[in-house]
């Protein structure tokens, strides 16, 4: 591919950033400079959203992101995680626990009763989908006072530290597989390339940030489009994972901090065993950064997709690794979509060019034929 240099063309992009940056701060309704603050805790699901495809768990700079690209995910996403390859990397953790999560949500679909309790939490799910018009004139006196009405209603509460898994009753119970031993190393999408086949590790890497309406989408076909598959939801827990770290003394692991995620555990069709193994229900994994329920789902739905593709073959789109995986990275794909705005005059000349020779030798050919037929 060629380019052609073109003059001004330094002048011209000062000024596109300028109008960007009018057409945020234009006067009239649009009020006062959003703080950071307000962007992360107000919008906390669209923070969530993209801290969990930026691949960096920082709120805050997911929240200055968000203000900087407008309320654009997909660009914010490629600001954060574009911030996050310049600087160094430290160290890595253990394997976490995510039992240990404290929890501020926790449902199964799989039962009425699981141990510990159902915990509703924060959700939509209940609520019916009306606007509510009385937020378009939101006083700052009500605002202020719905936390604080939120807490002196609730009754003190005595929640455990952790609650158990409900996996852990079904495999118990010898219906699902048991626990898989741990590679000794995760694969790391961040230094090396996904050269197929890949690991598992490297699929869940690469799922917990993509895209969450491009795994929506995929996972959707396998629901829907492809086959009998309708997974149960075994547990969907939203909390903070406490982030455990050896201590560069005694190299005891201790709390460094937490970090808001959402883990989803689903228990699909059973498939027969062979001679000597009992029929099981299969099981799908999905866990990202933040409260984003639907991409824990949506992920763990294809995880199980996935494994069965890597086992059996795949017999639809959503079950080939290749496929998923090289199509759900946002700031992959909106890159290459946005690639197209770049100068491509000389291609485009060159296209033009046959495409004229072409109907020049289709005209004439069309010229010899009618002379042929008159004779």
């Amino acid at each position: 591919m060629g380019y052609v240099a073109i003059k001004g063309g330094g002048r011209a992009i000062e000024g596109s950033h300028a109008a960007v940056e009018a057409l945020r701060t234009a006067e009239g309704d649009a009020g006062s400079p959003l703080s950071l603050s307000a962007i992360e805790h107000q919008l906390r699901l669209l923070t969530s959203r993209v801290v969990s495809e930026g691949g960096l768990y920082h709120p805050r700079l997911a929240a200055l992101a968000i203000k900087q690209m407008q309320g654009d995910t997909l660009e914010a996403a490629f600001a954060l995680r574009a911030y996050r390859s310049t600087k160094p990397r430290l160290l890595e953790t253990p394997v976490q626990d995510s039992s240990k999560m404290r929890l501020i949500r926790r449902i199964s679909s799989a039962f009425k009763d699981i141990p510990g309790g159902q915990m509703l939490g924060p959700t939509y799910d209940y609520a019916l989908r009306l606007m509510r018009l009385e937020l378009a004139d939101e006083s700052p006196e009500a605002f202020r006072s719905v936390a604080s009405r939120f807490l002196r209603q609730r009754p003190a509460a005595d929640l455990p530290d952790s609650f158990p898994k409900v996996l852990d009753a079904l495999r118990a119970e010898g219906l699902v597989p048991p626990l898989a031993a741990r590679s000794p190393q995760a694969f790391d999408i961040t230094r090396e390339p996904l050269v197929f086949p890949v690991p598992r590790s490297a699929a869940l890497a690469t799922m917990a940030r993509a895209e969450t309406g491009s795994l929506l989408a995929i996972a959707y076909s396998n629901m829907r489009g492809y086959g009998d598959v309708h997974p149960t939801i075994a547990e969907l827990r939203v909390g903070y994972l406490p982030v455990l770290l050896p201590h560069p003394v005694t190299g005891e692991p201790v709390e460094a901090g937490e970090v808001l995620m959402t883990e989803c555990e689903v228990v699909a069709m059973y498939e027969g065993g062979g001679k000597n193994a009992p029929p099981l229900f299969t099981l799908g994994y999905g866990a990202c950064f933040g409260h984003n329920e639907v991409k824990a789902i949506a992920m763990a739905i294809l995880d199980r997709a996935l494994q069965k593709g890597m086992r059996d073959g795949p017999a639809n789109p959503s079950e080939d690794p290749e496929f998923v995986l090289l199509h759900v990275d946002g700031v992959d794909s909106m890159g290459f979509a946005s690639h197209y705005k770049m100068p491509h005059y000389v291609t485009f000349q060159s296209d033009m060019d046959r495409l004229r020779t072409t109907q020049s030798k289709a005209a004439r050919s069309r010229t010899v034929a009618t002379k042929g037929v008159k004779a």
